[in-house]
C-alpha cells in the first residue's frame, strides 16, 4: 500500500488546502496511536501480572498497580479525546474572529 508522502522542507508544499488536511490528519491519528499503544501496553502487562499472580498464588495487593495505571490511562484519554473533540470548536472559533477582523478593517 502506497500512502502519499507530505514534504515537510518545502514551505510552499504546506500552503494547500489538502496539505494542510493531511498535516492536521496525521496529528490526530498521532495522538489516537499513543492512546490506542497506552492501552495495549496497558492490557498486556496487567494480563500477563494477573497470570502471573494466579500461577504463582502471589499475595494480594495486585490491584493497586492496575488502579493506579488505569487512572493514568483513562487521564490520558480523556486529554486526546477532548483534545480532537474541542479541535473543531477552536477552528470554528478562530474563523469567527477572522471574520469579525475582516468586516473591521
Amino acid at each position: 500500500m502506497h500512502t502519499a508522502h507530505v514534504n515537510v522542507h518545502a514551505p510552499a508544499a504546506l500552503d494547500t488546502p489538502e496539505a494542510r488536511l493531511q498535516q492536521q490528519a496525521r496529528r490526530r491519528v498521532k495522538l489516537k496511536m499513543g492512546f490506542f499503544i497506552h492501552a495495549l501496553v496497558f492490557t498486556l502487562v496487567n494480563l500477563g501480572l494477573l497470570t502471573l499472580h494466579a500461577v504463582t498464588g502471589g499475595e494480594r495487593g495486585l490491584h493497586m498497580p492496575l488502579w493506579g495505571w488505569g487512572l493514568g490511562l483513562a487521564i490520558h484519554g480523556t486529554v486526546v479525546f477532548t483534545r480532537l473533540h474541542t479541535q473543531g470548536l477552536r477552528d470554528r472559533m478562530v474563523a469567527r474572529e477572522v471574520e469579525r477582523l475582516r468586516e473591521r478593517g
